[in-house]
């Protein structure tokens, strides 16, 4: 499927941090943009709003049957559950030109890692929310989509206006980090902060959506999302402390101390690094907004 001049796109989702930057950014491109949410929060302009909660399955429907729309592109922004991809399958299978859900590198098991980590993997966390996209991109992989195309993106660490600082337990989307910082307070993290990130920022994230938009290389497969640098996180937090003006002080957890406490969090306490050369090679958009770049920008949007 090639897109128009003028595509269509659903975000099922929308007011959101992520699907807030691909309604924004696919409205600047032309896109005609609807998003399904709940109605709490403002939509981007330039978006036509659909009202409806998910976790109803005859109004979700209701909602997207009465626009007598078909659209180009339909992406899950908000899925977690298994029956929100059988929902998606049902619903748009026959609606939706090209599907695209966002799934998490939280997928791959930490502990059965490679350097830098392929989509293709027999490796897979068992626990928790990592556990809960699996299962979504299974219901892809094992279902009857036709004639509905699917891609799934896996993406590390999303940062970037629209969403809290923090990365690691302690200070994850830590509302209260720049106050800390500024008050001279050590941050806390698991490893002293060694672990790698490779953190994508959020309209590099929606940049990378769209390119595999109609995309037939696209269709059916797995892509990593993550930014241009892999840093270690206390590097992390130090970019946030420099444009702050401030020294960044660390206060080093014991990783087998707070696993053994909180072996759910074995996702987080791992290296994240991520093989891109699959993105690169169907000619999808691959990330390249330097993270200091970036969360420059997002602390100035916050101070």
């Amino acid at each position: 499927m090639t897109l128009n001049s003028s595509p269509s796109l659903l975000i099922i989702g929308g007011s959101g941090f992520v699907s807030g930057a691909l309604a924004r950014l696919a409205v600047s491109r032309g896109y005609k943009v609807w998003a399904v949410t709940r109605g709490r929060n403002p939509l981007p302009a330039g978006v036509t709003g659909l009202v409806a909660d998910r976790r109803d399955p005859a109004a979700f429907e209701t909602a997207v049957a009465r626009t007598g729309q078909k659209w180009d592109v339909v992406v899950d922004c908000i899925g977690y559950d298994p029956a929100d991809t059988r929902q998606d399958i049902a619903v748009f299978r026959e609606r939706g030109g090209h599907f695209i859900f966002i799934s998490s590198d939280f997928v791959y098991d930490p502990y059965h890692r490679k350097y830098p980590q392929p989509e293709e993997t027999e490796f897979f966390w068992q626990d928790g929310y990592g556990w809960k996209k699996r299962q979504c991109e299974l219901e892809l992989i094992n279902g009857e989509t036709r004639p509905m195309p699917w891609t799934i993106v896996r993406p590390c660490f999303v940062y970037g206006p629209g969403s809290q600082l923090g990365t690691l337990p302690y200070h994850r989307r830590d509302t209260q980090l720049i106050a800390r910082l500024r008050a001279g307070e050590p941050v806390r993290l698991v490893g002293g902060g060694h672990f790698l990130q490779h953190p994508i920022f959020v309209r590099d994230l929606a940049e990378a959506i769209l390119s595999l938009a109609g995309n037939p290389k696209a269709y059916g497969e797995i892509f990593n999302a993550g930014g241009p640098d892999l840093v270690e996180a206390a590097e992390y937090f130090r970019i946030i402390a420099r444009v702050l003006g401030v020294e960044l002080k660390v206060e080093e957890i014991s990783v087998d101390a707070h696993l053994a406490a909180h072996p759910d969090e074995a996702p987080s306490c791992a290296n994240r690094y991520y093989d891109q050369s699959k993105l690169r090679t169907v000619g999808g958009k691959v990330p390249a907004t330097p993270l200091e770049v970036g969360l420059c920008e997002q602390v100035e949007s916050m101070v």
